[in-house]
């Protein structure tokens, strides 16, 4: 009956991964079937913690991000836990051996967010690491499905595209992180005169991400490699669409891309693949 347990529990990162991001969603059923539930557990691992340091504002944030940071490590030895999120990421680390310093540095950055609200270089960069880049590398592990060969060469291109889609989330959400969380991620950057030089600055350095994630996306392995491309593809349809837009709206309002949009992403994705020129 455990079998039973590891699916229900697999279910529920799946569901958390659905209710929170329809786009990650779908690219997510663009992967081989063998890989999906893996990527479901990490980012419903992921989502909970996030939601620690960002919702739950009547609750004592550091007591209850301790306690998941506890539990999860208690999950991964025990090989068991009865959160099932937990319980379906234990899976997931222990089946693709994970290393645990990936885990510490994404806690790190958790962490960092309960405390600070403004960033120098140094800091953005351990941030950028510990929130998305580890993420990234978590799941190339599931893809290259054991090929530590290939997983070494791909590492520096997946920590680049966790940066990317990290960065784009900065810009679509500075509105929110500024005005409701009192935090402002960019270094050198005033929220309240968010300037041309200061945007110009940043989709400089996304663009970069962007460019080299790209080099390798096209060396993923096949099971993965479609999926990827399409969740590549809508972020950078969603950062193109972040710099045309003045400064000041990004104050004033959240980007996203409209269903209709999405669709269009697929497709014309769809048919680069079909046409093998990814």
């Amino acid at each position: 009956m455990i079998r039973l347990f590891h699916e229900v529990s697999q279910q529920c990162s799946r569901i958390t991964t659905e209710y929170y991001s329809t786009s990650f969603s779908s690219a997510i059923r663009l992967l081989h079937k063998d890989l999906r539930a893996h990527i479901h557990n990490i980012y419903g691992f992921v989502r909970f913690a996030d939601e620690i340091v960002d919702s739950f504002h009547d609750y004592n944030k550091h007591s209850l991000l301790e306690e998941f940071k506890q539990e999860t490590y208690i999950a991964i030895k025990r090989e068991l836990s009865l959160n099932p999120i937990l319980h379906s990421f234990q899976l997931t680390v222990n089946k693709y051996e994970i290393k645990h310093e990936l885990i510490a540095a994404f806690f790190s950055s958790m962490e960092r967010d309960l405390e600070r609200k403004i960033y120098d270089r140094p800091g953005y960069e351990e941030y950028i690491y510990g929130s998305a880049e580890v993420v990234g590398l978590m799941c190339l592990c599931i893809f290259c499905e054991g090929d530590k060969k290939k997983y070494e060469a791909l590492n520096p291109f997946a920590r680049s595209l966790g940066a990317a889609f990290q960065k784009v989330n900065f810009l679509r959400d500075f509105k929110n992180d500024y005005q409701q969380l009192e935090r402002t991620y960019f270094p050198g950057c005033n929220a309240s005169n968010f300037s041309d030089t200061d945007k110009f600055a940043i989709e400089a350095d996304i663009q970069k991400d962007f460019d080299y994630a790209y080099k390798g996306i096209i060396h993923l392995p096949m099971k993965a490699k479609f999926g990827v491309y399409v969740a590549y593809r809508y972020y950078l349809s969603l950062f193109n669409k972040i710099k045309k837009m003045q400064p000041q709206r990004i104050l004033t309002e959240r980007i996203r891309i409209p269903d209709y949009g999405k669709i269009f992403i697929l497709a014309k994705a769809g048919l680069r693949n079909h046409l093998n020129i990814l």
